[in-house]
């Protein structure tokens, strides 16, 4: 029994050379057989051909926003401009006569055009390259300027921003005064009407401000009126009593100021930033959002 073990492992663990010729030897990647013919054991292994990789164009980093503001020279568009500015947009505004007589720093870092917001073809070219516009054209006068200056111009400027395709409109409009409204029937009614043609054109990128008195340093001619000194008072006191402005006849008139500049930071906000939501923002809601920290 022994001897027919030790032969049944010699058997096992012998390889005949046919088996052996058959075999593949795995070399440099490639099988080889002892059965391959001369002219294929010859051969040599072709070089893997590398192909220079495209070279991937990065697109340069977006520029700046450029933002139009409409009355850019006045009381609350020179705030406008001025926060725009301050947080690296590039502004361009629009005047009859181009560059005001603005001896301050930040009037010369805008674009200034000159063109009719009662003359909308004058508009078109003054909205190339603008990614938003927001509007601080009002006035007071007979009832008939008050509609066109108020309503017509700002119409005028709403239609021409949305056949250039542009996304964001903000109008500073104005909180209702009750009584006042009907003594300053014209303003209210051109107000009400460049807030309805911009909730019509601008459904999801159009946002109203409604702020009531608006107080700060108000420049007239060469001399500077420091509304605030009565305004920013009477906001520290009517600002927390919101349930009297729900009072018949004298509530509205109740509405708190607000800042110049509180309405420059909402306004360029809602301008620029896309989640803003659209629609009207009354006065509280500005002070709301004026106190919120927010990062381009």
């Amino acid at each position: 029994m022994r001897s027919s073990l030790s032969r049944l492992i010699r058997s096992s663990c012998s390889v005949s050379p046919s088996r052996l010729s058959s075999s593949a030897l795995l070399k440099n990647g490639k099988a080889f057989s002892s059965d391959a013919t001369p002219r294929d054991s010859g051969r040599l292994d072709e070089p893997f051909k590398v192909e220079e990789a495209e070279t991937v164009k990065v697109p340069p980093p977006p520029s700046p926003d450029k933002l139009l503001v409409l009355g850019g020279s006045g009381f609350v568009g020179s705030h406008v401009c001025k926060e725009a500015l301050d947080r690296g947009f590039v502004v361009s505004s629009l005047n009859r006569s181009g560059k005001p007589s603005i001896s301050e720093a930040w009037a010369d870092k805008v674009i200034w055009n000159q063109g009719n917001l009662l003359e909308p073809a004058s508009l078109m070219d003054s909205m190339d390259g603008v990614s938003a516009v927001v509007s601080c054209v009002g006035g007071f006068g007979s009832n008939s300027q008050m509609i066109k200056i108020n309503g017509t111009a700002n119409v005028n400027a709403i239609r021409a921003a949305a056949e250039k395709g542009i996304k964001r409109f903000v109008y500073v409009s104005a909180a209702d005064f009750g009584l006042v409204n009907y003594l300053l029937q014209g303003y209210y009614e051109g107000k009400r009407a460049a807030e309805a043609e911009l909730l019509s054109k601008f459904t999801y990128g159009g946002v109203i401000l409604r702020p009531g008195f608006i107080h700060g340093t108000r420049r007239v001619g060469s001399m500077k009126i420091p509304l605030g000194l009565v305004g920013s008072p009477m906001q520290m006191v009517l600002q927390n009593a919101k349930p009297l402005t729900r009072l018949p006849l004298v509530g509205p008139m109740l509405t708190p100021p607000v800042s110049a500049t509180s309405v420059a930071k909402v306004a360029v906000r809602a301008a620029t930033d896309p989640v803003f939501p659209p629609g009207i923002v009354d006065v509280y809601g500005i002070m709301r959002y004026s106190e919120q920290k927010w990062t381009m």
